[in-house]
């Protein structure tokens, strides 16, 4: 497959970020593959033309989409790209899915991940593809987005820089130029462990929701980033992050470490969507929701995948985490449910038992048997 400028892109699944990518890379001019599991949602699309409304701060337009489909094979084959921003906990049912459709070449991009780039490689492979194929995950989303209903895409902002970590390491610059086609943006940030150390999600979020229980459930719509963000809180997710670039530093990956801080401040170094993301974010108002507790992605994706995963791999680094494990002790008490025990950790992908050197291994040279 060339890569030039305008590639085929696979864009997989239906939610915000899948929908911001269809309609943002088909205005870029690629051609976008866009599959749903939906079958529903598809044929509606479908029947209103493959047309997506985009918003964002140019306006208001139209955008068609090249193909529309429920057939997975039909959206992966022949594509050079395929970007799955769809939740962790759904990583591993696509990856048995697109399994018999991979081939040499291809890269598939999870922004973010979740260490989803490993897991989504060793899920292909269980399923009998043999296909030599990159993985890649990204610190965050490339736009922060809501849908405005089911045909229409709010863009509040795109990143301004993608940390981005490639399963396996072996396939880094190949897989990286592929990327960039799509997404400029995106910046070495060397092995998918690395990757997912740079996943702001399990950072911003697991604070926010946890802090703000009581009136996410009280009210029918609630803001955790305009009244939801306050001086505590903040400390709290400031604790939060720095046990993270301990976790980081201990393994030896070097900054810059995207300290989340900088998403809040104007005048320090550029974070992954610029220096006035968090305004734009609250002044578009799309975060206005209702949030439940129980179901939400904040809570399933981030606490139950993404902060279960970070203090699994501070265990195995003998890093002290101890605002990370109280979160993630208030989140399973929400839910009723050990995520410690349930979540995605080291112990559940059998990588536990690997010494530092052994994982370096596996992340560099990817799964050889």
């Amino acid at each position: 497959m060339s890569i030039s400028h305008h590639m085929e892109i696979a864009v997989l699944g239906g939610g915000n970020g899948s929908h911001a990518a269809a309609a943002d890379l088909t205005e870029a001019g690629h051609r976008v593959r866009f599959w749903r599991r939906d079958a529903e949602a598809v044929a509606a699309l479908k029947e209103a033309g493959n047309r997506l409304v985009l918003k964002d701060y140019r306006g208001e337009r139209q955008v068609d989409i090249a193909l529309v489909t429920a057939d997975i094979g039909e959206a992966l084959t022949g594509a050079a790209l395929a970007i799955c921003p769809a939740p962790a906990f759904a990583q591993e049912s696509i990856a048995a899915a697109i399994a018999p459709h991979l081939a040499d070449g291809q890269v598939v991009f999870l922004p973010p991940g979740t260490f989803g780039s490993y897991v989504m490689a060793r899920t292909a492979r269980a399923r009998g593809s043999r296909a030599r194929v990159a993985f890649a995950e990204a610190g965050t989303l490339p736009y922060l987005t809501r849908k405005h209903g089911p045909g229409a895409i709010a863009i509040a902002t795109r990143a301004t820089r993608l940390p981005t970590g490639v399963f396996p390491l072996a396939e880094k610059e190949r897989a990286l130029t592929v990327i960039r086609s799509a997404y400029p943006s995106v910046e070495d940030a060397g092995d998918a462990l690395s990757g997912a150390l740079m996943n702001a999600g399990p950072i911003i979020h697991p604070p926010l929701i946890t802090m703000n229980a009581g009136p996410i459930e009280h009210f029918e719509h609630w803001d955790i980033h305009n009244e939801g963000t306050t001086p505590s809180i903040r400390r709290v997710t400031d604790a939060l992050d720095a046990e993270r670039i301990a976790v980081r530093a201990t393994l030896g990956y070097g900054p810059p470490h995207f300290p989340l801080r900088d998403h809040y401040q104007a005048d320090g170094d550029e974070w992954m969507y610029g220096n006035l993301a968090h305004d734009r974010l609250v002044s578009s108002g799309d975060w206005r929701e209702r949030l439940v507790l129980t179901e939400h992605r904040y809570m399933r994706e981030d606490i139950a995948y993404g902060l279960a995963f970070l203090v699994s791999v501070a265990e195995w680094a003998d890093v002290h985490t101890p605002v990370a494990r109280g979160l993630l002790a208030l989140g399973s008490a929400v839910c009723g449910e050990d995520f410690r025990a349930s979540g995605r950790t080291l112990e559940r992908l059998d990588l536990a038992g690997l010494d530092r050197q052994a994982m370096r291994t596996l992340l560099a040279e990817g799964l050889t048997r």
